[in-house]
């Protein structure tokens, strides 16, 4: 079954960039399809496959940070490809 993931970490606390950044980093080397933009980061594929790094590195950004919040979508479907029509 394919998803698409769109995440959105926010922590609350001052220096809150680098784990933004090393979460960001280990999505991209995790080898999933993604996007990025400045407000979120998507990613898309398999749902074992996602769900697995998404377990593995949700875990690491939280314990990278004091406190904060971890927006999650989770379409079923692979919207990679979604081009809008209007």
């Amino acid at each position: 079954m394919q998803i698409s993931v769109e995440l959105t970490l926010t922590p609350i606390q001052d220096d809150y960039e680098p784990a933004i950044i090393q979460f960001i980093q280990a999505l991209r080397d995790s080898g999933l399809a993604m996007k990025e933009n400045p407000l979120s980061t998507q990613v898309f594929g398999e749902y074992d496959e996602v769900m697995q790094v998404l377990n593995k590195e949700m875990k690491v950004a939280f314990e990278a940070i004091e406190r904060g919040l971890l927006y999650v979508k989770i379409v079923k479907s692979n919207r990679a490809d979604y081009e809008p029509h209007f």
